[in-house]
């Protein structure tokens, strides 16, 4: 019995919420508030210097005036609060960002277990709110900002959905922390060249046509192929469509190294590695990144782009979470 009362009077859940829990988050009686509003405060004080005039005066129309607006009010509580009840929220894929960037993260808010839902706030502590409709038994998606000051892998911090719907005398809202997480990656340096000492590496059997120097031989046309490899005079002869295929004999590899890079402090080095990789891929290098206890081989494409910056992120920290 205590312990069921000290849960009840937990006042770190009235401020912060539950903290970090799996989705979809459901909001119920347990986890929705309900306090009046400044406007609701002085309305009470309006209602009750019309209740001082009406019992000085005598005025049945005072009397009348006075509690008709003050079960307005009360019903306008039951509303108010009824219009968070029963909604779900869960997070989508949260793409990875830079230190300093806006992060986008989508929120999808389901109602398909009520009526409409008008002017749902919903917002993270200290920003500006983004107001929502939600129609009856719909879902309803919406991009929450925000901007991360650290790189690495962060458990997204808690947000707010609230709503003063339909007078704005009162204020219902429920604190949502998600379990998901997302990747910063750090901040690019503002450089803007490459380290000097690349590794060239001869291949004897060149590197299979997928290069620009030598003409290597023709293939099957497929789509997609630049117009400018199609061999034209065969395709003249009706002889069908053939592409070119271009080689070369050398490939550049880049290695982009910790080590290259002494007597500077942490966030510096990792910051001008991610430049590097930036560049690199850019000017379609094949790169490598050596980290102390970690190398990736030299390649190129998206998918490398995310390993190196992933692992740049990842040095040296822990999942980082606000202290709910």
């Amino acid at each position: 019995m205590l312990q069921q009362l000290t849960q009840r009077l937990n006042f770190r859940r009235f401020f912060v919420g539950e903290g970090p829990q799996e989705a979809p988050y459901q909001l119920h009686r347990r986890n929705v508030y309900i306090l009046p509003t400044r406007y609701g405060l002085m309305f009470a004080a309006l209602l009750l210097l019309m209740l001082i005039g009406a019992i000085n005066y005598n005025n049945s129309l005072a009397y009348l005036m006075t509690f008709l607006l003050a079960s307005l009010s009360v019903v306008s509580i039951l509303h108010t609060y009824r219009n968070l009840l029963r909604l779900a929220l869960t997070s989508g894929h949260i793409e990875p960002r830079f230190v300093g960037e806006t992060l986008t993260i989508p929120v999808r808010i389901d109602n398909r277990q009520g009526p409409a839902r008008l002017a749902i706030e919903i917002n993270f502590p200290g920003e500006t709110p983004s107001m929502v409709d939600i129609g009856a038994h719909l879902q309803q998606n919406i991009d929450l900002e925000n901007i991360p000051q650290r790189r690495g892998h962060h458990l997204l911090n808690r947000f707010t959905i609230a709503t003063r719907f339909p007078l704005g005398l009162f204020r219902a809202w429920a604190h949502v922390h998600l379990k998901q997480f997302y990747l910063v990656y750090p901040r690019p340096a503002a450089i803007s060249q490459l380290p000097a000492d690349s590794l060239y590496k001869l291949k004897v059997t060149g590197d299979q046509g997928v290069g620009a120097d030598d003409f290597a031989g023709l293939r099957p046309y497929h789509s997609g192929d630049s117009l400018r490899h199609i061999h034209w005079k065969v395709a003249a002869r009706q002889q069908g469509l053939l592409t070119k295929q271009f080689g070369g004999d050398r490939s550049e590899e880049l290695w982009l190294d910790w080590s290259s890079l002494p007597d500077l402090p942490l966030e510096q080095r990792l910051s001008i590695l991610t430049r590097w990789v930036l560049l690199a891929e850019r000017e379609g290098k094949s790169y490598g990144l050596r980290l102390p206890g970690l190398v990736l081989e030299p390649d190129r494409g998206g998918p490398h782009r995310h390993q190196c910056l992933k692992a740049l992120a990842e040095f040296h920290t822990e999942v980082l979470h606000d202290q709910w």
